[in-house]
């Protein structure tokens, strides 16, 4: 496949330094965020991808485009190779994309460039794999086995005890993830997962999942980079049997002690699996044990997470990986608020969207730093209990965790996505 010929930055002077390349994107909210911050730099963006219309951000910004198979190693190198060969250069490659880290690493690498291990980060992205690992390392991890059919998941939940999780070995964003109470529930899931031909972005995927026992506790997830922790985030979910993210706490309101276990049994994790170059996601539940590691993901985190970072604790975590990927000084830590909340808009109900109002009124609600849409009028929502089903996203400060979370609840109900279906035409959702 060709690469498309790039349109410049917008309506601004186009910047003279070397490239930046960005191996597709995320869609939570930070894709636009990465490229401002290389543009800030002196960096000349370009993202690298199957379908720009999936980023709606790339046409907004004036974000030069390179048109490509992103799923074709030799292509993503060829693409990079030429822009390195191009004027000023290729100063980096990187991806805010969980299922393309690994190939942005082994691209930067395979030209000179800063990277991760890309090995290792491939074998972190499989989940059975991440999991035997951690647990020779003797690092907590649920119970769990693999399985390759749907009566290979039953036994396997039946020897672990009912609750288990089914999940993907591979994925992101709660994709297929389900608490399973009994076997009923277990072969059904099972049976949906194993029918997967291909994952959301249309990837094949694997014909196996993994059973893991169902670890009762809060979730928090912890933000490091390098071996350094950054933050400790206290995360919310929705209803069971789904885990879907509705919103993060930063700090998480913990004692010191719990705070100080999840951050050490966070970059056990890391050592055990390699990793420790660059940012990593590590997700965590806290039990009457001690931290359990539920997973680790070798990518800084999405859901608008690092905005919040920011906005609590001044640390630009994207900054600081465009700075690292780019081999160059991170950026020094400015002054926060304290604390910060991210609250999502989810979807209730299915649609095609006919309008997004409110936006404007929750920017001008107390504390708010952010304000993002997830979705567009024209398109259409579906529930899937994923990441996929939240349609906005607030971030604002306090001066403690519960005026954080209560200004970012209060302005996500100012938002109201309007949606049309056959049955109730003109619906809104509201937040929630």
């Amino acid at each position: 496949m060709s690469a498309r010929e790039p349109h410049d930055g917008g309506d601004g002077p186009r910047p003279d330094g070397p490239w930046f390349a960005f191996l597709e994107s995320n869609t939570t909210g930070t894709g636009s965020a990465f490229c401002a911050a290389a543009r800030a730099r002196g960096m000349r963006p370009v993202l690298l991808t199957r379908d720009p219309d999936r980023y709606p951000y790339a046409a907004e910004d004036g974000l030069d485009v390179r048109v490509l198979d992103s799923a074709d190693p030799d292509a993503v190198l060829d693409c990079c190779a030429r822009l390195a060969a191009d004027g000023a250069g290729l100063a980096g490659v990187t991806s805010s994309s969980e299922y393309f880290v690994a190939a942005a690493a082994r691209t930067a690498a395979a030209l000179g460039l800063p990277a991760a291990d890309g090995d290792a980060v491939a074998r972190c992205r499989d989940k059975e794999r991440q999991r035997t690992a951690l647990a020779a390392a003797g690092v907590p991890v649920p119970a769990f086995t693999a399985a390759s059919d749907a009566a290979g998941a039953v036994r396997a939940a039946d020897a672990i005890g009912h609750p288990v999780v089914l999940k993907p070995v591979s994925g992101s964003g709660s994709v297929g993830v389900r608490l399973c109470r009994d076997r009923d529930e277990t072969l059904a899931w099972a049976e949906r997962l194993l029918d997967r031909g291909a994952d959301e972005r249309g990837h094949p995927v694997a014909a196996r999942i993994l059973v893991e026992a169902a670890v009762a506790g809060p979730e928090f997830s912890v933000e490091t980079f390098d071996d350094r922790v950054v933050a400790v985030v206290a995360k919310h979910t929705g209803a069971p049997p789904y885990f879907v993210e509705t919103g993060h706490d930063i700090p998480a309101p913990l004692p010191r002690r719990d705070a100080d276990a999840l951050a050490a049994t966070a970059l056990a994790a890391l050592a055990a699996l390699g990793l420790g170059w660059g940012a990593a996601h590590t997700e965590l539940r806290l039990t009457a044990a001690g931290p359990v590691v539920i997973e680790v993901n070798p990518r800084l985190a999405g859901g608008m997470i690092p905005v919040a970072v920011r906005a609590a604790l001044g640390t630009d975590l994207v900054d600081t990986v465009i700075a690292r990927s780019a081999g160059r000084p991170a950026p020094e830590p400015t002054a926060g608020a304290g604390h910060a909340a991210v609250r999502f808009l989810s979807a209730d109900g299915e649609g095609h969207v006919t309008g997004i109002t409110g936006l404007t009124d929750a920017e001008a609600a107390p504390g708010v730093v952010a304000v993002t849409a997830g979705t567009a009028k024209g398109r259409t929502v579906r529930i899937t209990h994923s990441f996929q089903d939240r349609l906005a996203c607030v971030v604002a400060t306090g001066a403690d965790a519960a005026q954080a979370a209560r200004r970012a609840a209060d302005a996500a109900r100012l938002v109201r996505v309007e949606l049309e279906d056959p049955a109730a035409p003109g619906e809104g959702v509201g937040g929630r």
